[in-house]
């Protein structure tokens, strides 16, 4: 682990600086308490970047990401900034901190925690215990593929077009992600595409299961259409351990798993590069809600995944497992104590703010460490 761990923080826009507000508590709170000091660093990014120097994420942002051990990203974009075009969009920020920095893998959570088990759609008998991870591949496919682009036909139309591309050293790196998760987990692995009718998706059912044979005996591994896949997310979403699948398939099947849980405001996210000699990899951590223009400024916002992101950051970016643990029993403790923000509330519990949140949070850090 780093002796000095830097950190990058961008709140970004809408509710964004106001829930890393509250993970500032938590950072504070461990150096005071646990005698575990950060080297943080703030900057602009999304609207506010783009406001500030025309950019969605500046060059100096850049060059201090790449020099962080970690990210901690809140969220962008709103409709002050639709009217600027494809290509000065808020969010064009994030997808330059992925390509910069390699950022490959996304790693995405699906928990219903015990207390908000009645919270989902699902009947609670369907997802209660639910403990999945999505593994998504973040820097290849559809989204980055070529030839791309809009273009106009001799007579007169048009035709967009994008491109699924993977190779198999792409496919390889993000299933080996799985994998060791999967070790860490219930060693079970499901690798999602369309191999019945996209070459693209043959090829990675062939890759995934070759690395498999090849490196991974230990680990069982399924695979299943991305269709089906959906279906099976929702008819009984218990049968997963961890999913490992292209970038708009995970795009889409990440985003339903979510919704098991009951809220967006409660669910965290990792993207992660590839190792260097020493260990290090680049990463960022950021909840997978957006920047929530319509409740931005008003106190209510759930802080909850921006916290618990920085559990993820605290177990994949510095080993700190303990730490990690002790952040995400201080959130479920939370709930279980009946405090709600409005996007989780349920009868016979108290709606609380985004700020008395973060103090209850910091509070029950305080009992836990005790």
């Amino acid at each position: 682990m780093p002796a000095n761990k830097k950190l990058l923080i961008l709140p970004g826009d809408g509710i964004g600086p106001e829930i890393m507000h509250e993970v500032r508590r938590v950072i504070d709170w461990m150096d005071r308490r646990r005698a575990v000091s950060f080297d943080l660093t703030e900057d602009l990014v999304g609207g506010a970047a783009i406001d500030a120097s025309g950019t969605p994420i500046s060059d100096r942002a850049m060059r201090r990401a790449l020099e962080a051990d970690a990210v901690l990203f809140g969220a962008v974009g709103g409709p002050k900034w639709s009217s600027f075009g494809f290509d000065l969009r808020p969010e064009l920020a994030i997808l330059r901190l992925r390509s910069e920095l390699g950022l490959f893998a996304n790693l995405r959570p699906a928990i219903v925690y015990d207390p908000l088990v009645e919270a989902s759609t699902l009947k609670a008998e369907i997802v209660r215990g639910l403990d999945l991870m999505i593994v998504r591949e973040s820097t290849g496919g559809i989204y980055f593929g070529s030839p791309r682009g809009i273009e106009t036909l001799p007579d007169g139309t048009k035709r967009g077009i994008n491109t699924e591309v993977y190779t198999t050293p792409e496919i390889e790196r993000v299933a080996r992600v799985a994998f060791e998760l999967a070790r860490q987990r219930q060693r079970k692995v499901c690798s999602v595409e369309k191999s019945n009718v996209m070459e693209s998706g043959l090829l990675w059912r062939q890759t995934v299961q070759a690395l498999r044979d090849a490196e991974y005996a230990d680990i069982a591994l399924s695979h299943m259409y991305a269709d089906n896949c959906a279906m099976q997310l929702v008819r009984n979403p218990r049968q997963f351990d961890v999913i490992v699948t292209g970038n708009l398939f995970g795009d889409l099947l990440s985003d339903l798993a979510s919704m098991l849980t009951g809220s967006l405001g409660m669910l965290p996210s990792a993207t992660l590069g590839l190792p260097d000699a020493s260990g290090r990899r680049h990463a960022l951590y950021e909840p997978i809600h957006g920047s929530a223009p319509d409740i931005a400024g008003k106190g209510v916002a759930n802080p909850l995944a921006q916290i618990l992101s920085f559990a993820m950051l605290l177990r994949y970016s510095f080993a700190m497992e303990e730490d990690a643990r002790l952040i995400e029993r201080a959130c479920v403790n939370v709930l279980s104590n009946g405090l709600r923000t409005p996007d989780i509330m349920a009868p016979g519990c108290a709606k609380v703010g985004t700020q008395v949140m973060g103090e209850a949070v910091v509070r029950e850090l305080d009992k836990l460490a005790a």
